[in-house]
Formats: structure tokens, sequence, C-alpha cells
């Protein structure tokens, strides 16, 4: 034969109620709290990751540079040094001008960084909530 314990007391709907706020502040505390943690792990990875490409585009940027002076001493063995340097930074700085170009028409056709459609819909459901414009009913 099993003991049973006997059931607690039970407590009042009012007093049940009157704990609400506090379960809910301790609540969403603890999410805050885990949100917390998550967060500065995957932070800490993702600065890792950053620092990882960071590095390597050092390296591809040296790697660049040692390939240019690899070009200059092909042209070189053709060409007076001072001449070969210059073609291949004529040339370079005319590859630089044309993304500078580039560049400049990709910024001209984004136009304004405002979102216009979030705007537009800010403004129906502030219309909405409101009782004006055009809404479902």
């Amino acid at each position: 034969m099993s003991y049973e314990s006997p059931p607690k007391r039970s407590r009042s709907l009012f007093q049940l109620i009157a704990d609400l706020p506090g379960l809910l502040v301790t609540l969403v505390k603890a999410e805050l709290a885990q949100a917390k943690v998550e967060f500065a792990a995957k932070a800490k990875n993702a600065g890792v990751g950053i620092g990882m490409f960071v590095v390597a585009g050092m390296l591809a940027f040296f790697a660049l540079a040692v390939l240019i002076a690899a070009g200059v001493l092909a042209l070189a063995l053709v060409l007076p040094a001072w001449l070969a340097a210059l073609i291949v930074f004529v040339v370079l700085l005319l590859l630089a001008g044309l993304l500078v170009f580039i560049g400049v028409q990709a910024l001209k056709r984004v136009g304004s960084l405002a979102p216009k459609s979030t705007m537009v819909s800010v403004r129906e459901d502030a219309d909405a909530i409101k009782g004006m414009g055009a809404y479902d009913q």
C-alpha cells in the first residue's frame, strides 16, 4: 500500500492573478538572459569568421601585388624596366578608373535609401487603425 501525500492547499484565483505579473517579469528576464547568452556565442563565432575573411583578403591583396610585380618583370625582359613599370601603372590606373565609373553608375541606380514600400505600408496600417483609408472589413 502506497502512501499518498495530502494535496497542497489550493490557492484562490485572486492569489494566482496577483502572482501573474511577477511570474511574467521573471519569465521575460529569463528569456532575455538566454537570448543574451545565445547572441554572445553567435557573435564570437561570427567574429572569428570575419577575422579569417580579413586575413584572407590581406593575403589575396599581397598575392595580387606579387602578380603585378611578376608582370612588370616579364615586360622588363622585352622593354626597359622603367617602361615596363610605366605600362603596368597605366593599365592599373585605367582599370581603377573603369571600376570607379561602374561603381558610380551602380550608386546612381540605387536612388534614395529610404524604404519606400515599407513607409507606405506603415502609413496604410496607421490609417487602418485610425479607421481611415481603404482596408478590408
